[in-house]
């Protein structure tokens, strides 16, 4: 039996071993299958990153490029406001000089009234101002009330200036909310895009009008909408705006410039499909420009233009992409006689044409006060001159008064004394000399009536 159960124990053990050498080899191959398809999990995951990597890496860029862009407008911002900042010190200066100027007119015009009034009332008699004063005062009024209207005047071209001052700051911080407003423009014209061409064009007039209004231009007086004119050929030419300037001169806005192009290009998924749409928004720009100057505007008959023409593009970020990536763009227009502006540049430009507009105003009546105010002068010479006159008059008058009543009184023979005497003879009257000119006549030579 010994024998025996040692080799079946030998057997158990060999088989044992056998069992583990079977589970170890099953084992190891399953360990390699997993290896295997976790090597291919990782490789999976790996180029799902690097994908997510690339990407992540493309809108960075585009991220920096938005960024750049944003400091240039930020800085060309901060240029239009000190250009805001420093014409409203300008008019504010301007404004003080020109009250200065009519303050210093007011008081010399006043001190001369005075100093003339003085020396013409001191000169007459009592008697004189007593009898004048009624009639003065009438003579007086109707300057007094032109005096009162000019300093109205005055006051309401200071209080004018300030409201203008006032308007302009309001005017810079509505430019601010107008930019910060672009990129959401840009949204809606981005979903107005999607439709037709006529969409389009109709947006783009919608936001032309939007900022005539912020400008302050008038409607109908100082610019003017969808006019039609017929060039020399008779063809029908219909401007979107024009602008009249002083001096009977005129600007013309164009806004028809399509943008379908820059709509596929903010749309575009891939750089290729972005690359097409950016050469065709471009071409599309210089197409319009070639159309414009066909079209020749400023020869038009009935409008008085300026040597060039507007060319308006409703889209911030649309009218970037073009000077950024076509630099020569600007010359080309301008070779052409036309100016490209986007809405910010467009408000300043319209904002500047409103201030001239107000300036005209403003010298026309300063123009009108001094003319005023000179005619006032004149008026008032001439009122002097007359008082003169009549002053002489009445010193003419007082002299023969006094010499016929020297006559009467004054001197040896007197005509009282005389005629007293003929009293003292027995003459009758009904009438007789008053006492007091009886008495003045005896004191001047009182030895004639003793005798």
């Amino acid at each position: 039996m010994g024998p025996d159960l040692s080799l079946i124990l030998i057997a158990i053990v060999a088989g044992l071993i056998i069992g583990c050498l079977i589970c170890w080899l099953l084992m190891r191959g399953r360990l390699q299958h997993e290896r295997q398809a976790g090597r291919d999990e990782q490789a999976v995951t790996i180029a799902t990153l690097e994908a997510r990597l690339a990407e992540a890496e493309k809108r960075r860029l585009q991220l920096e490029n938005e960024t750049t862009a944003a400091r240039q407008r930020i800085g060309q911002l901060g240029e239009e406001n000190a250009a805001f900042k420093s014409t409203l010190e300008s008019e504010r200066r301007n404004t003080e000089e020109k009250l200065n100027l009519l303050k210093k007119m007011e008081g010399e015009l006043q001190t001369r009234f005075e100093n003339l009034a003085n020396q013409i009332f001191e000169t007459k008699t009592r008697t004189f101002a007593e009898q004048s004063r009624s009639n003065l005062d009438a003579i007086l009024k109707p300057f007094k009330e032109k005096i009162s209207d000019f300093e109205n005047k005055v006051t309401a071209a200071y209080t004018n200036e300030g409201k203008e001052r006032h308007s302009l700051i309001k005017e810079v911080q509505r430019l601010q909310q107008l930019n910060q407003q672009i990129s959401q423009d840009a949204d809606n014209l981005t979903r107005a895009l999607k439709g037709d061409t006529k969409t389009q064009g109709a947006w783009g007039e919608i936001v032309l009008e939007r900022i005539l209004e912020e400008s302050g231009l008038r409607k109908g007086i100082e610019y003017n909408a969808q006019g039609g004119f017929r060039d020399v050929d008779g063809k029908l030419l219909k401007p979107d705006v024009i602008i009249h300037l002083p001096e009977n001169k005129e600007i013309v806005i164009d806004s028809k410039v399509s943008l379908v192009a820059y709509e596929r290009y903010v749309r575009a998924e891939d750089e290729v499909e972005r690359e097409k749409a950016l050469k065709e928004h471009l071409l599309s720009i210089n197409a319009h420009l070639k159309g414009l100057e066909s079209k020749r505007y400023d020869e038009l008959p009935g409008v008085k233009s300026l040597d060039f023409v507007l060319m308006f593009i409703p889209i911030e970020s649309a009218f970037m992409l073009a000077i950024e990536k076509d630099s020569e763009i600007f010359r080309k227009a301008f070779d052409q006689s036309i100016m490209i502006v986007s809405p910010s540049t467009l408000l300043v430009t319209l904002r500047t044409i409103e201030n001239i507009w107000r300036y005209e105003h403003q010298n026309k009546n300063a123009l009108e006060i001094a003319d005023r105010a000179g005619k006032l002068y004149e008026k008032f010479a001439g009122f002097v001159e007359d008082l003169e006159k009549i002053g002489s008059q009445l010193e003419t008058t007082r002299k023969t008064y006094d010499a016929a009543h020297n006559k009467l009184i004054s001197g040896r023979g007197n005509l009282v004394s005389r005629a007293q005497g003929l009293i003292e003879l027995g003459v009758k009257s009904r009438k007789s000399i008053s006492s007091e000119a009886l008495q003045d006549a005896a004191l001047e030579y009182p030895e004639e009536n003793e005798d």
